[in-house]
């Protein structure tokens, strides 16, 4: 069998824009496959032709030897946009053997550990507690989520002052508890926006006598000594890794004690190759596996896959489906689970035909402005 062409598709889910792979064979098997979008999302579709070049004639099953030539094939390391590439190449690779082998991908991973995967569901708005409390029981009683995520800001968190806004954070996550259902688990989702640890040291606390699932991503992740300081301050889980790509940069933050459950992009580091690598090094470490999400029912798909064999696994971001007619049967929870699937490959069907039309939606992040006039993180 050999990789005889690679195709692109811009697509979207919701208001996002989302690039798909589908790298074919002279066997008649296809393979299909997702980027991560970090813009500019056009830039992806050139790379992909030109990495194809390096693989064309190869046996698709030589997944290892295929991703070690793209990545050694560079001087340099590859960056975002190179391993978002890579990903969807290893994506397609994989949902090939598992088709060629009929077998799911996850038992070509060494078979499934789990037999469902949890799921939680971003409601990012952050809405009022009442309001809260009617959308989350409304979401488990159709999709049985039990599982939440939230933004820790009440307000703008350039106004004011800081302390104010984590006494605000911390009464409203209160509220929450009193009035949902005991049962349910909320994370919280600072997106990076801080730039003094001290700062996301006393956010985090503020919300930790609640028990939150987890307290994500605060401030950036350049620098990893702060990340060590803060874990070892704060009273609550720390989680992050969506912005770190390789198993190096993602031994680093764990050798340094910097985090108890990291946040990998499996359309971001390089596909589920790199994946496993990283998921291996954080097991050592004692370190759990939630999965960064935001994507489509494609990368839903290989995400279930990852999950269903992974040990450390802990708990998958989901997006609800909004229309995405080219995914003619996406994964849908079912009491807060996604089941796995006894299919050949990643056990979804993308519907080809609809996607022969481009429905490409420019997004692009809104970059805050502080009271003084400078920029803040997005």
């Amino acid at each position: 069998m050999k990789v005889t062409a690679l195709k692109t598709f811009m697509q979207r889910v919701g208001d996002r824009p989302r690039l798909l792979v589908k790298i074919e064979t002279d066997a008649g098997i296809a393979g299909w496959g997702e980027a991560y979008n970090h813009g500019p999302d056009y830039a992806l579709r050139p790379l992909l032709e030109y990495l194809f070049e390096q693989i064309k004639g190869i046996d698709p099953r030589r997944i290892e030897f295929i991703v070690l030539r793209l990545l050694q094939s560079s001087r340099f390391p590859p960056g975002a946009l190179g391993l978002a590439a890579i990903s969807a190449i290893d994506h397609a690779l994989w949902d090939i053997s598992g088709k060629a082998a009929g077998l799911p991908v996850y038992m070509l991973l060494g078979g499934n550990v789990r037999d469902r995967v949890r799921v939680y569901c971003g409601v990012y708005t952050a809405p009022d507690p009442l309001e809260c409390r009617d959308l989350t029981v409304a979401l488990n009683e159709r999709y049985g989520f039990t599982a939440f995520k939230l933004s820790p800001y009440r307000r703008d968190l350039h106004a004011g002052r800081w302390g104010q806004l984590c006494d605000e954070a911390g009464r409203y996550f209160g509220q929450l508890r009193e009035v949902c259902p005991a049962h349910f688990e909320f994370a919280f989702d600072a997106h990076a926006k801080i730039f003094e640890p001290y700062q996301a040291i006393q956010l985090g606390n503020a919300l930790a006598p609640f028990d939150p699932l987890f307290f994500e991503e605060p401030i950036r992740p350049e620098h990893i000594p702060a990340w060590s300081r803060l874990r070892s301050q704060l009273r609550a889980p720390l989680a992050t890794g969506e912005c770190l790509y390789s198993r190096f940069e993602f031994l680093a933050l764990m050798a340094a004690g910097g985090a108890d459950i990291i946040q990998p992009d499996i359309c971001a580091v390089g596909g589920i190759t790199e994946m496993r690598r990283i998921a291996a090094l954080a097991e050592a470490h004692y370190v759990t596996v939630a999965p960064h999400n935001p994507m489509g029912p494609l990368a839903t798909a290989v995400n279930v896959h990852f999950a269903a064999a992974q040990p450390n696994f802990k708990i998958l971001e989901y997006k609800l489906p909004e229309k995405v007619s080219w995914a003619v049967d996406p994964y849908l929870p079912k009491d807060g689970n996604l089941e796995l699937r006894n299919r050949p490959g990643w056990g979804i069907e993308i519907d080809e035909r609809v996607l022969a039309r481009d429905d490409y939606v420019h997004w692009e992040r809104k970059l805050p402005i502080r009271p003084d006039g400078s920029t803040g993180y997005t």
